[in-house]
């Protein structure tokens, strides 16, 4: 009996794949755009709105956190943890230093606190 093997197409090994390519070049694009129109926003915000700006992007900043932290929970490769280790390191900062902005910003607002000096006994 002869057996017949199904036809398998394959690639070439070195060439890059088009679908990886045309992938990063989307990604690119995704990027480069999204960076532009965070600066045109950001740049346009009246000043009074820079406190609650700054609270929702505590919040995005939460989300990266958060899935910063799922990437390195997977098992995957060194070029994925290094990602990994980069958005939790800039998520962790970037939300700590929001907040801390925010607690500063929102005191401005508070009324003054009087302090009474201690009389020293003499």
């Amino acid at each position: 009996m002869l057996e017949t093997k199904p036809a398998v197409k394959t690639r070439a090994k070195t060439k890059a794949r088009p679908d990886s390519v045309q992938e990063f070049l989307t990604q690119l694009a995704i990027f480069v755009i999204a960076a532009f129109l965070g600066y045109e926003l950001i740049s346009r915000v009246p000043n009074l709105l820079h406190t609650p700006l700054m609270s929702a992007t505590n919040a995005i900043h939460g989300v990266i956190l958060v899935g910063g932290m799922i990437t390195l929970s997977i098992d995957a490769g060194a070029p994925l943890k290094v990602v990994g280790f980069i958005a939790v390191f800039f998520g962790a900062l970037n939300v700590v230093g929001g907040f801390w902005v925010t607690n500063r910003m929102l005191s401005m607002f508070r009324p003054p606190v009087h302090r009474v000096k201690k009389r020293e006994n003499g």
